[in-house]
C-alpha cells in the first residue's frame, strides 16, 4: 500500500463519496476513483462498496483502519517536523505550558516580551507533560514549562523556582494574619477534591489522607484551575500549587502556605544539547523574574 493509497483511503473515510475525497486531496473526481480503483487492484481486495451513493467501508478495509490511521498520524507528525526544521532558523518564541500557567504566569512574561521584541513572532500552546514532551521533540515548540519531572534523553530540564503548596479558601475564611494554616486545621472542614493523576496530585492526596476527622469532599475535580473558581464560589477550602493561587485577591479569594511545607518546582523544558536564542533567554528570566517576586519576594 502506497502512500498515495492511504492518503486517499483516510480522505474517503472522512468524505463517504470521492467527490468530498477528492475536494481534501485537491485533485478532480475522476483522478481520486482512479486512485482508489489502483489501491484496491494492488491490494486485491475492495476497500469501500457502494451503499445508497455513499461508500461504507468493507469488512477488509475495517481490518486496515486502524494501522493505516496511526501511519496517517505519522505521515502528519512528520510533515509538522519538516515545517518545523523550515523555521528553525528564525527563532521565534514557541512556548508550550501547562493549562496551571497558562492564565496569568505566562500571559505576563509575553506583555514584557512584546515590548522588548515588538516584531518578534510568538506561539503559545497549553498542554499537558505527556504532550509537552512530543511537541518538544517534533519541533513544534522550543520552551515548555511544566511541575513535572521528564525523564527522556532528548530533553534537559532546569528548575526555575520552587514554593511550597497553597490551601485557598473563599474570603473572609481566615483572619487577616496571613500565618501559615496547618494540615490538621483541615480535619472535617468542606474541600475541592484533586482528582488529579499525576505527582502533584498523588502527593497532596497522600499529605491529607490521615487527618482525623477527613475533610469533607463532596466535589472532585481534574484541575487545580477549577478548584480555584470553585473556592471562588465558596465551596470551601483546596489544596493547590503555588502558581495556581497566584493573584488570589483577583478572584477574592485567600491563599496560605500549607504546613508542614510541600515544596513544588516549576521545571523550564528545552532540546537536549540546543542553545536558547536571545528571546527565549529573555522570556524565561522574565517568568523566573515574576515568580520569584510574586512568591518568595
Amino acid at each position: 500500500m502506497r502512500l498515495r493509497h492511504i492518503e486517499i483511503f483516510q480522505a474517503t473515510l472522512q468524505a463517504g463519496t470521492l467527490t468530498g475525497a477528492a475536494r481534501i486531496l485537491n485533485i478532480t473526481q475522476p483522478a481520486a476513483t482512479k486512485l482508489l480503483q489502483h489501491a484496491e487492484l494492488q491490494l486485491g481486495f475492495k476497500l469501500f462498496n457502494r451503499v445508497r451513493g455513499r461508500l461504507r467501508i468493507t469488512r477488509e478495509g475495517r481490518l486496515l483502519q486502524d494501522r493505516v490511521e496511526r501511519v496517517f498520524d505519522e505521515l502528519r507528525e512528520l510533515e509538522r517536523l519538516c515545517g518545523s526544521i523550515r523555521q528553525s532558523g528564525h527563532h521565534p518564541l514557541r512556548v508550550v505550558s501547562i493549562p496551571t500557567l497558562a492564565t496569568r504566569l505566562v500571559p505576563a512574561a509575553i506583555t514584557r516580551i512584546r515590548q522588548e521584541f515588538a516584531d518578534a513572532s510568538i506561539e503559545l500552546v497549553t498542554e499537558h507533560s505527556r504532550e509537552m514532551l512530543r511537541s518538544l521533540l517534533v519541533r513544534e515548540s522550543d520552551i515548555g514549562l511544566t511541575l513535572q519531572e521528564i525523564h527522556h534523553p532528548g530533553i534537559h530540564q532546569e528548575p526555575l523556582c520552587s514554593a511550597p503548596v497553597r490551601v485557598i479558601a473563599p474570603a473572609g475564611w481566615w483572619d487577616d494574619t496571613g500565618a501559615p494554616i496547618p494540615v490538621d486545621a483541615l480535619a472535617g472542614r468542606p474541600m475541592i477534591g484533586i482528582a488529579a493523576n499525576d505527582g502533584l496530585g498523588r502527593m497532596l492526596r497522600t499529605h491529607i489522607e490521615h487527618i482525623d476527622p477527613a475533610p469533607e469532599v463532596s466535589i472532585w475535580v481534574q484541575t487545580y484551575q477549577l478548584a480555584r473558581s470553585l473556592v471562588a464560589d465558596g465551596h470551601g477550602m483546596a489544596l493547590v500549587d503555588p502558581f495556581t493561587a497566584m493573584d488570589a485577591d483577583t478572584d477574592g479569594i485567600q491563599a496560605r502556605i500549607l504546613e508542614p511545607r510541600l515544596d513544588v518546582p516549576l521545571y523550564a523544558t528545552c532540546r537536549e544539547g540546543e542553545s536558547l536564542s536571545t528571546i527565549q533567554k529573555r522570556f524565561l528570566k522574565l517568568v523566573k523574574t515574576r515568580l520569584l517576586d510574586e512568591l518568595i519576594g
